[in-house]
C-alpha cells in the first residue's frame, strides 16, 4: 500500500497541512465539516497506486492547518483562494479537485471561478446548484423555521461551545446519525435542545468507523475546537452577495456528482430530476452516482466505489492522466 506523508505548505501567505501519497498528475480532495483530511484516507492510497500524486489539506480552519480569528475570513473566495494557491504551491499547473460536504461546495466553485485550473471537479453529497436569486438565511426560515440547523449554526459560540463539551461524544452522534443506516431525521433543532439532540441516543459506531478512527478527530477537534468550521456557515449570507456577478453561472468543466441514498442532503428526492438539474447547471456532468445503504459520509462509508469513480474520471481526461491499476465500479448510477 502506498504511503501517506505529511508536510506543511505555504500557500496564500498562510500554513496549510497537508496529507499526501503517489507521484503524477494532481488530484485535491477536500473535506467537509466536521472532518479532516483523514476522512480521505483510503481514497489517497488507492489514488497514489493507480499513478496520481493524492492531497488532502487539513481546510482553512482545521487540524493543523491556520485557523483565522474572524468570521470574515471564512468566505467562499477565501477558500477558492486557498485551492488555487494550494495547486501552486505543489507546484502542478491544474488538478482533478474533488470535494465532500462543504468541501464539495470549494470544489464546485473553484471550478466555476478557475475552470483554467480545474481539469475536473468531484462533487459529494452537495449538488452543484447555480446563485439563487434570493438571499439563503431568509429563504431557510421561511422553510423550516428559526431553528433549522443551518440558521442554529448562526450565533455565534452556541454550537461551538456544545460540540466542544464532550468533542469524542458529539462526533459518536454526528458521524453515525447521518450514517447510511441511521433513522431519517429532520434537520431542525428540537425546542429546548440542541443541534445533538437531532440524534438522540446514537452511541454504537458505524461499520465504517472504529474507534481508532473516531480518536484521530477527537484528538484534533479537542485541540481546535469547532469555531473554524462554523465560520464557514457563517458566511452564507456574505457568500451571496460576494457570488452576484456568478448569477446563473454554469460548471463547464468535466464533472461528477456521488451520493448516498440515505444521505439527508438527497433523501426523498426524485433522482431523476436531480440528474436533469445538475446537468442543466453542470453541462460536462458525465454521471449521477447515487450509492444504495450509504449516508452522508460518502468516501468513507463507500471508500473503494469513490476511488474507483475518481480513478476512472481522471483517466478518462486527457492523454497525460493514467492509471496504473483498476478499481471495482460503483455498482449504481442514475443517469
Amino acid at each position: 500500500m502506498a504511503e501517506i506523508t505529511h508536510r506543511t505548505v505555504r500557500a496564500a501567505g498562510r500554513r496549510v497541512h497537508v496529507a499526501e501519497a503517489g507521484n503524477g498528475p494532481l488530484v485535491l480532495l477536500l473535506h467537509g465539516f466536521p472532518e479532516l483530511w483523514y476522512s480521505w484516507r483510503h481514497q489517497l492510497t488507492g489514488l497514489a497506486e493507480a499513478g496520481y500524486h493524492a492531497v488532502a489539506p487539513d481546510m482553512r480552519g482545521y487540524g493543523r492547518t491556520e485557523i483565522p480569528s474572524e468570521v470574515g475570513d471564512y468566505t467562499i473566495h477565501h477558500l477558492v483562494g486557498d485551492v488555487v494557491a494550494l495547486i501552486g504551491a505543489l507546484g502542478a499547473e491544474r488538478a482533478v479537485v474533488a470535494g465532500h460536504d462543504w468541501g464539495a461546495q470549494v470544489a464546485w466553485h473553484t471550478a466555476l471561478m478557475r475552470p483554467d485550473l480545474v481539469d475536473a471537479v468531484v462533487g459529494m453529497s452537495i449538488p452543484y446548484r447555480p446563485r439563487p436569486g434570493l438571499p439563503p438565511l431568509p429563504a431557510m426560515r421561511r422553510a423550516y423555521g428559526e431553528r433549522f440547523y443551518m440558521l442554529w449554526f448562526q450565533q455565534p459560540g452556541v454550537a461551538d461551545r456544545e460540540l466542544a463539551r464532550d468533542v469524542p461524544g458529539s462526533l459518536r452522534r454526528l458521524f453515525a446519525g447521518t450514517s447510511g443506516t441511521a433513522p431519517a431525521f429532520e434537520p431542525v433543532v428540537p425546542e429546548g435542545g440542541g443541534f445533538l439532540d437531532l440524534y438522540p441516543g446514537t452511541t454504537a459506531l458505524p461499520g465504517w468507523l472504529t474507534e481508532d478512527d473516531l480518536a484521530v478527530y477527537a484528538d484534533a477537534f479537542t485541540a481546535t475546537g469547532f469555531t473554524g468550521g462554523l465560520n464557514w456557515y457563517r458566511n452564507l449570507g456574505a457568500n451571496w452577495e460576494l457570488t452576484a456577478p456568478l448569477n446563473r453561472a454554469r460548471v463547464t468543466v468535466p464533472a461528477l456528482y456521488l451520493a448516498g441514498e440515505n444521505d439527508f442532503v438527497v433523501r426523498g428526492l426524485d433522482h431523476g430530476r436531480l440528474d436533469d438539474e445538475l446537468r442543466r447547471a453542470v453541462p460536462g456532468l458525465r454521471e449521477t452516482v447515487l450509492l444504495p445503504d450509504c449516508g452522508h459520509w460518502t468516501q468513507q462509508e463507500r471508500p473503494a466505489e469513490v476511488t474507483s469513480a475518481l480513478v476512472d474520471l481522471a483517466g478518462s481526461l486527457a492523454p497525460r492522466r493514467h492509471r496504473t491499476n483498476s478499481f471495482p465500479r460503483a455498482k449504481e448510477a442514475h443517469s
